[in-house]
């Protein structure tokens, strides 16, 4: 048992001392301004991540192409970006004032931009957790694109096989494929992955879109590619990061703009010196607890709440979402669309025009002063957790005078891998650990895991680690944070860098009272401890529904209550 127990440590301080390296490495390499991610420069970065092995890249470390970790990687990158030989990261350098159209990646808010035939540029507005993020799945999708190329080459010559002639035939038939093509070419490129027919087949429609049915083909073909070109013609794909992405990294230039629009809009609507309720949440959740009994009457007749909000998140839906938007914007939202860069969009409310707007804040026995406002800010990514919320609870700068911020709460609401437990059940943090130091903020949360027990739901309360990055945890340190004395119940990206800035403006700065009271709650999108539930196998669908609006409900409850 005991020689079991040393070599699971082993294991993650292997694992540990892996992350620690990558993380040396790209900011060395960011330093440097330049690298080649499959030559001698990359190598460093490639060996640690082969290493660590994440469960959410799967069999990196095999010799089958991982076609799970793929999705996961290419839905978090722009478009076209496997054909591109030169990949250069920027700041926000006025690419969207020009002719080239921005790629948005499905799960990744970014806009990126393809100069010509070889080269993507990436633009990174939300700090080195972003830039982390970019560099990890690029280590990943080279990585895997050298396993098509050893499974292509039969010789030092060139010679390739026939099943890449096949799948090139189709790649460059510009016409669709008829089924009889498609079976054809999921055979030939089943092979040459290694992998069955039945894997490939199943699979490559979560790859394809609307108007191309042979999207997945064409991103095996140009990783292959790329590969053989590196190898036979010494043509390396190059990552290179922008002078002025380099230059204003670090500075907050994207969150202090942020920060300050939303003062203005605040002083604008004579709101700046009303109580301020702060909450990091998606675009939804609030606005339609707040707002569906108004705007959903007749649909509130015939389902249960439950029903009526999992009816919203279905993209068939639209209709009714626009709905309840109009009645918000209509009953004291004020919506702030997002023009700094950070990619945070932003809903003001004013609790004194809501439909129930003659609850004890808003009659006229309570002076103006005591009214409060809801703020609720779009997820952050990381780092820039600290940039954004540091930035917002610093005194506004008007004409005239400094106005300190009178902010009662500060709520964060968000998904989390979960160690105990499924998708959809809660974490209630009573601590953030910072992953990779010895930082650790505890504080006192104002949710408590029995105001969120009794519904079906499994709820943990516990300390969490804010991770560098969710693609790169492997089993074997989550398993060691979970049984370790350290009480771990999750992980997640954004809790230590919000206390961080938080704790500094209540106890340091002084810029918000000292005794602002802070909510956290995280419901679980993955659980990378088991087989087939890291975030790789697929999203929440409307298991998440239930915990996102239960946990709004707490929060606003909670909020309602404080005066």
């Amino acid at each position: 048992m005991s020689i079991l127990k040393n070599q699971s440590r082993t294991r993650a301080q292997e694992s540990s001392s892996a992350i620690e390296r990558m993380y040396i490495t790209m900011r060395h390499l960011f330093n440097r301004g330049f690298y080649k991610p499959m030559g001698v420069s990359g190598e460093t970065l490639r060996e640690a991540l082969l290493i660590l092995r994440p469960e959410i890249y799967g069999t990196i470390a095999g010799e089958k192409v991982e076609l799970n970790g793929l999705l996961y990687v290419i839905d978090r990158l722009p478009e076209g970006i496997e054909e591109c030989r030169f990949i250069n990261l920027t700041s926000d350098e006025g690419y969207k004032e020009s002719l080239f159209k921005p790629i948005v990646p499905p799960k990744r808010r970014r806009n990126c931009y393809r100069i010509d035939e070889e080269q993507m540029n990436i633009e990174v507005t939300r700090g080195r957790s972003e830039i982390y993020d970019i560099l990890t799945h690029l280590t990943f999708l080279f990585v895997e694109s050298h396993k098509i190329m050893k499974r292509v080459l039969i010789n030092d010559e060139g010679t390739v096989a026939r099943d890449w002639e096949k799948l090139e035939k189709a790649v460059l038939n510009k016409e669709d494929l008829d089924q009889r093509g498609w079976e054809i070419a999921m055979t030939h490129t089943a092979n040459m992955l290694g992998r069955t027919y039945r894997e490939v087949n199943e699979i490559a429609p979560s790859f394809n879109t609307r108007n191309d049915n042979k999207r997945f083909l064409k991103i095996i073909y140009w990783l292959g590619k790329l590969a053989m070109a590196e190898v036979r013609d010494e043509e390396k794909r190059t990552v290179t990061f922008s002078p002025v992405l380099r230059e204003r990294l670090g500075h907050h230039i994207h969150g202090e703009i942020w920060a300050d629009n939303i003062k203005k809009a605040l002083k604008k609507q004579d709101l700046l010196e009303r109580p301020l309720h702060i909450i990091s949440a998606n675009m939804h959740s609030v606005m339609n607890t707040l707002y569906t009994p108004m705007a959903l009457k007749s649909e509130l007749r015939k389902k249960s709440k439950l029903e009526v909000y999992e009816l919203l998140s279905e993209d068939s839906n639209k209709a009714l979402r626009t709905k309840i938007e109009k009645t918000a914007l209509q009953n004291g939202m004020i919506y702030l669309p997002d023009e700094s860069g950070t990619n945070i969009n932003v809903q003001i409310f004013d609790t004194c025009k809501l439909p129930f707007a003659d609850n004890d804040f808003c009659n006229n026995k309570v002076a103006l002063e005591n009214k409060p406002v809801i703020i609720v800010m779009d997820y952050a990514f990381g780092e820039q957790a600290y940039e954004t919320m540091e930035e917002l609870l610093k005194p506004y700068k008007g004409e005239d005078k400094l106005t300190y911020l009178n902010v009662d709460s500060i709520s964060i609401m968000g998904k989390a891998g979960i160690l105990e437990g499924g998708k959809g059940d809660i974490m209630i943090p009573s601590a953030h650990l910072f992953e990779g130091t010895a930082d650790n903020y505890p504080f006192d949360n104002e949710l408590k895991k029995k105001d969120l027990e009794g519904h079906d739901l499994l709820v943990f309360e516990g300390a969490m680690v804010s991770v560098l990055g969710t693609s790169l945890q492997n089993r074997d340190i989550l398993k060691f944070f979970h049984d370790s004395t350290w009480n771990v119940i999750g992980l997640e990206m954004e809790g230590a860098h919000y206390q961080k800035a938080i704790q500094a403006a209540a106890k340091l700065r002084k810029s918000i009272k000292e005794d602002v009271k802070v909510r956290y709650a995280y419901y679980a999108s993955d659980n990378p401890l088991e087989t087939g539930s890291t975030l790789a196998s697929g999203g929440l669908g409307t298991t998440g529904v239930k915990p996102t609006y239960l946990i709004t409900e707490r929060i606003l409850e909670q909020l309602f209550e404080t005066k």
